[in-house]
This record gives C-alpha cells, sequence and structure tokens, in this order.
C-alpha cells in the first residue's frame, strides 16, 4: 500500500537526485535508489526538524527533544545527534551556532503525499493524481508507536487530510465516470472512521450515481444502527433526502413497482 501510492507520487514530483526523508515507513533516507538507515540517537531529531517545515532553534529543538535534563544536557545531546547523522552519511540537515534547517531539495514523503491531498481537495489534479488510490490509511499513520507531544498534533493533521483528501478523490472519481474507483476511495475514508459522516456522504454518493440505489440503502441503515448504537443519534437528514430523491427518480423511470419504491425511508 505504501509503495503503490507514495512510491508513484515520489517517482512523480521529485527528480531521481533528490534525497527523500521517509517517514511513513522510517525514519530513513533514500536517494537514487539507495536506502541510509538513520542512526537511532538522530532519529527524533531529524523528524522534529523534519515536520517543523522551517528552520529551528537550537535551545527549541534541544528543549522540545530532551525535556527532562539541564539545558547544556539536551544541548549535548543534540550535538551527539548531529554528529551521528554526519557519520552515518546522511547530510540532509544544515546547522549553524543558532538553528537547524533540512537542506534545500530535500523532500519528505509526508509533504508529497500532503501535496497531493491539496491537490485532491481544492480539484486541481495533476495528470496521474486520481490514479493514487490506497487500499488502507493505516499504511498513513505518521510514526506509530511515537508518542512524543509534539507529534500527535501532526499525526492528527495528516490523518485528517487524507480523509478529506479520500472524500474528494471519490467525488472526482465519480465526476469522471469511475464509479466504481468512487465507491473504494469512500470505502477507504469510511474504514478510517465510521463514525463520519461526511465520509458516509461521499459512499452514499457514490452509489447512487453508480445506480446502486439497494447498496446505497443497506450502506445508510448500517450507519444508522452504528449511530443510534454509539452517540444515540439519528444521521443528518441530508442523507436520508438523497435516498428519498433516488427513489422518486426511480418510480417516475419504470412503470413496475421496484424494492426502492417500497422503501420508506425512516422518519
Amino acid at each position: 500500500m505504501y509503495i503503490d501510492l507514495v512510491e508513484s507520487l515520489v517517482a512523480a514530483n521529485v527528480e531521481r537526485r533528490a534525497q527523500v526523508l521517509r517517514l511513513f515507513d522510517g525514519p530513513l533516507v533514500t536517494c537514487e535508489g539507495l536506502r541510509y538507515e538513520v542512526p537511532e540517537g538522530s532519529k527524533r531529531l531529524l523528524v522534529f526538524v523534519a515536520l517543523q517545515r522551517r528552520r529551528v532553534e537550537r535551545r527549541y529543538a534541544a528543549s522540545s527533544l530532551w525535556p527532562d535534563g539541564t539545558d547544556d544536557r539536551a544541548a549535548g545531546n543534540l550535538r551527539s545527534a548531529l554528529w551521528c547523522l554526519n557519520r552515518a552519511g546522511i547530510d540532509v540537515l544544515r546547522a549553524d551556532k543558532y538553528s537547524i534547517v533540512l537542506r534545500d531539495g530535500v523532500m519528505t514523503d509526508v509533504q508529497v503525499v500532503l501535496n497531493w491531498a491539496t491537490r485532491i481537495i481544492a480539484d486541481d489534479c495533476l495528470p496521474g493524481d486520481l490514479d493514487a488510490l490506497p487500499q488502507s490509511l493505516n499504511a498513513f499513520e505518521l510514526l506509530p508507536g511515537w508518542y512524543d507531544d509534539w507529534l500527535l498534533m501532526e499525526r492528527e493533521r495528516v490523518r485528517q487530510r487524507m480523509l478529506h483528501a479520500m472524500e474528494a478523490l471519490s467525488r472526482a472519481l465519480v465526476r469522471s465516470g469511475r464509479c466504481a474507483d468512487g465507491v473504494e476511495a469512500a470505502m477507504v475514508a469510511v474504514g478510517a472512521d465510521p463514525l463520519r459522516e461526511t465520509a458516509q456522504q461521499a459512499l452514499l454518493e457514490a452509489h447512487l450515481a453508480e445506480g446502486n440505489w439497494i447498496e446505497g440503502r443497506s450502506g445508510y441503515e448500517v450507519y444508522r444502527t452504528l449511530l443510534a448504537a454509539e452517540l444515540r443519534t439519528e444521521p443528518d437528514p441530508h442523507l436520508r433526502r438523497l435516498l428519498c430523491e433516488r427513489q422518486i427518480f426511480l418510480r417516475h423511470s419504470t412503470n413496475e413497482p421496484s424494492a426502492a419504491s417500497r422503501f420508506r425511508a425512516p422518519a
């Protein structure tokens, strides 16, 4: 899953000679097909600087990464982490007496994926953007097993961006006539967060666009049951209206009674 989406996006949007910092399945660095393992003592510093996406003061980085010791101890840990990176031949950070920043031209797989998500959400797709369809969002959980405070918010930001992208991707695929792929994209979002109403709406719209009213009705009932069990509430009336509008269309498009015409949406 990681290779299918991320590798295709990296290959399409990053020069082959560029260094790429992998965070989803890392951290590690790749360049021209070679992999460079990041020393254990340098991983948190490299990830911290990369996720800031800007120049970081050394004192701020040291105090954030090693908050339990003295300032001198934290500064020493930072110097050691930089030294280990240089010794491993990983030259992706530029450091001076006051700050640290990613070198120009170094890309992260997180930023490549977020750039793709932004284009999908803005409906400003590049050729091939609609062909990037993950089977699950689990592959895009940022650094699972890391519980640093400075990472948790970034992990949730990436997750929310990907959920919005899957919903927008579903609608873009439906508009291009690829309803089956649109259903699959919406199901990725629903699988990641079954209670998310916008994801359920994207899935319902994709089913109805494909002409599968019964599939849409079934999905609606499953969602309605889940909401009742988990939150003791009903879906937004807009979802019910989508089904009712499709039901009316089916009634007027055939002279014979159908299974759809016998369904009454819940009051």
